[in-house]
């Protein structure tokens, strides 16, 4: 007859792995405060679903490669346009994914655009559990050039599309050919009502005929976007030298 498998053992299988590290303390606590046996079993279940919780918002976070430090704490509202601290609120709750809706976050290099994208994207993960994808545009676009080379851009837009929030980053940023280009508005063509963007750029709607060089596909794209849309206007002083001033000014005074 085979040896009976442990206690340990027997959550480890069943992977109740949080209710196996708080199995013994909390039997001790049990007996001493006179616990009934169902509680005890609710306080391990508790216990075993905040675990899970706190690995999958771990799993989440490392799965949308946000950039390090650009988080809602680490940025300073003060430093952002009226309208846009108005916006925040809302968009931090997260309605507007579940509509297939898209943030458009306008402004010139250094206000910070970046840095709101990320910090929305980062409490949707936290608050929601929404998955969410950063990455650069020259990059994405680099990566579907790739997948189309090898006769797998369907398999890969498929994948982008089980995200529900991709964070795209300095669209305009490169200037693009005619096929990357092509490729990029195949992308924004096949998350339309379907998934949500958070875009940045540096380039007004009236220059993104420097991305799509086409006149008419400009158009379409900006359509696509726009129509279910909030837009972000960081116009204010840059944000990066604000800082960087800043940051020298107590250098100076410590001196």
């Amino acid at each position: 007859m085979s040896k009976a498998m442990s206690l340990d053992m027997k959550l480890r299988n069943l992977c109740l792995t949080g209710m196996m590290g708080q199995l013994e303390p909390m039997a001790q606590r049990a007996q001493n405060e006179g616990w009934t046996f169902v509680r005890y079993i609710e306080y391990l279940c508790d216990v075993e679903l905040a675990e899970r919780s706190r690995r999958k918002t771990e799993r989440l976070l490392k799965q949308a490669a946000l950039p390090e430090g650009k988080t809602l704490e680490s940025l300073n509202q003060d430093d952002l346009p009226l309208k846009v601290r108005r916006q925040l609120p809302a968009l931090l709750e997260g309605a507007w994914v579940e509509r297939a809706e898209n943030i458009l976050a306008f402004g010139l290099p250094g206000r910070g655009k970046t840095h709101v994208a990320c910090a929305i994207a980062r409490e949707l993960i936290l608050k929601r559990d929404y998955r969410v994808y950063f990455t650069t545009t020259f990059h994405l676009v680099q990566q579907l050039l790739i997948a189309k080379r090898d006769l797998k851009i369907s398999a890969m837009l498929d994948k982008l599309q089980r995200f529900d929030v991709i964070v795209l980053d300095d669209i305009g940023y490169v200037q693009q050919s005619r096929e990357e280009m092509e490729i990029l508005f195949t992308f924004l063509a096949e998350r339309y009502e379907r998934r949500s963007l958070i875009i940045t750029s540096n380039l007004v709607f009236n220059e993104w005929d420097k991305i799509f060089k086409d006149p008419m596909t400009t158009a379409a794209a900006i359509d696509r976007l726009v129509h279910h849309a909030v837009i972000l206007e960081l116009d204010g002083d840059s944000y990066r030298a604000q800082h960087a001033n800043e940051r020298k000014q107590k250098g100076g005074e410590t001196k």
